[in-house]
């Protein structure tokens, strides 16, 4: 997602404050079973408008009906009113102030111009949003672009609408590569063995995706092995995933939205418009929120080039003839973002048992009686631990890191793991060998033995998965 509002966009933002009134096209029916005193949602624009006597009158018939569920429509608005320096100086919108000052008369609450704190305030309240909050947010990133109307009109979801969040570009403003060219790894001049690739293997063939080509696009709708994938990179979070796009019986044609939950990014799909969690899998707002739909994972390994083609020496690889005229450089993409661990976008409950951006290795599992567990483990923790075992949901598993650091985890059931014999190969508590591959592992000898399949697992920054995970178990 981009570090800063664009000029473009906040001046947009500032029409959306100032052009719309309880007359205009953004004003929702308000239901017969609505509460009368519950002020329709066009006064809320007009009390961000520029017009102060309307923002006056506005914030009048809002005072007497106030509920602390409506302060984020107060903060939407703010959001996209951020201060702007002038040389030294730090001019805050006028009507940002405006805002946040009634904001802070109608909840006591001595936040001043600190969005953050008025974040962190709201997400710790129980959600009691206005009843028309979906056509508000509707309205609100309209003047971002107008697509992302879109994914609010079916006014369903399953995450607080608060913590929905613009990314500051527009709808697929960072591109996806649509059918990339991919070639044989003899052709990939450009890169370097110690360049850091996001390997996947499906019916047999493998591919690597370039992080210094990934972080520019944070999404690949591509094939392999004769499935369609949607390789999504939140660079945000740290997390490359990659999707079989058919779900639920159907193809889905992915995109970016621009908009983040809880620092993560939201992907939509063309078919319905709804946004779907990257991290999760699901669709969290729109027609398709709540149904019984998950995407599901193929595993991917973050490895070094040359480790990926030693063991895959016929792999195919993304061309950096994108198509797009980037930078594609190793590291050069959200270089200042990677190498600190501040975090661009703020997320609730923040966990300090690591650092924001320390690595882990993210599991989901199905629980039993519905559900899935997470569970966390450090990158730290697993490089000096190369085989270690974890039960979950009364199954066992393996994670086994290579030499380089390459992670993968398996369902073992009764089997035991011990030692690595080689990069490729290890042994069990009775001596057998097991050829480690992208799909299982492989009992290099016996033929009593059964293979022990691979289970997806994922890189990610703490503070990312943890924010989308706060229940998951940590090892560390």
């Amino acid at each position: 997602m981009a570090r800063s509002l664009t000029a473009r966009a906040l001046s947009l933002s500032i029409v959306l404050v100032s052009g719309v009134s309880t007359h205009g096209p953004f004003t929702p029916h308000v239901p017969p079973q609505a509460p009368p005193r519950v002020p329709p949602v066009g006064v809320f624009l007009d009390a961000g408008g520029s017009d102060e006597a309307a923002a006056t009158r506005a914030l009048a018939i809002i005072t007497p009906a106030w509920k602390d569920g409506y302060a984020a429509m107060f903060i939407d608005m703010a959001r996209l009113l951020p201060p702007r320096r002038r040389g030294d100086q730090l001019l805050v919108h006028p009507v940002r102030t405006r805002l946040l000052t009634f904001l802070g008369q109608r909840t006591g609450q001595r936040f001043g111009d600190d969005l953050a704190a008025w974040r962190d305030w709201l997400w710790n309240r129980p959600y009691d949003p206005h009843p028309d909050y979906a056509a508000f947010k509707a309205a609100v990133y309209s003047s971002v672009d107008p697509t992302m109307r879109e994914f609010f009109t079916a006014a369903k979801s399953v995450i607080r609408l608060d913590e929905v969040d613009w990314g500051g570009v527009p709808v697929n403003g960072i591109p996806p590569l649509d059918q990339p060219r991919s070639i044989p790894a003899a052709d990939a001049s450009y890169l370097r063995d110690s360049h850091i690739v996001f390997g996947v293997v499906v019916a047999g063939r493998a591919r690597a995706y370039p992080k210094r080509i990934l972080a520019w696009h944070e999404m690949a709708l591509d094939q392999l092995g004769g499935e369609d994938l949607t390789v999504v990179y939140c660079t945000l979070c740290g997390t490359v995933i990659p999707y079989k796009s058919v779900v639920g019986g159907t193809k889905r044609q992915f995109g970016t939205s621009g908009l983040l939950y809880r620092a993560n990014k939201l992907m939509f799909d063309r078919e319905t418009m709804s946004l779907w969690s990257t991290l999760d899998g699901r669709p969290v707002v729109g027609a398709l929120a709540g149904q019984p739909l998950t995407l599901e994972a193929f595993p991917v390994v973050t490895t070094t080039w040359g480790e990926w083609k030693e063991q895959h020496p016929q792999t195919t690889v993304l061309s950096i003839e994108t198509g797009y005229d980037r930078d594609y450089g190793e590291g050069v993409a959200y270089r200042e973002y990677f190498d600190s661990d501040r975090l661009m976008f703020r997320v609730p409950r923040p966990d300090t048992r690591l650092k924001n951006k320390a690595e882990v290795l993210g599991v989901l599992v199905p629980a039993v009686g519905g559900g899935r567990q997470a569970a966390a483990f450090s990158a730290d923790f697993l490089a000096r631990t190369r085989v270690h075992h974890e039960t979950l949901e009364g199954r066992t598993f393996v994670v086994l890191t290579s030499p380089k650091g390459a992670n993968r985890v398996h369902d073992v059931g009764a089997v035991t793991i011990r030692r690595w014999v080689s990069d490729t190969i290890v042994a069990d508590a009775a001596g057998r060998r097991w050829v480690v591959t992208e799909d299982a592992l492989m009992p290099e000898a016996s033929r009593s033995a059964s293979a022990l399949p691979r289970v997806p697992a994922f890189r990610a920054f703490w503070f990312g998965w943890h924010a989308q995970f706060p229940e998951t178990l940590l090892v560390k």
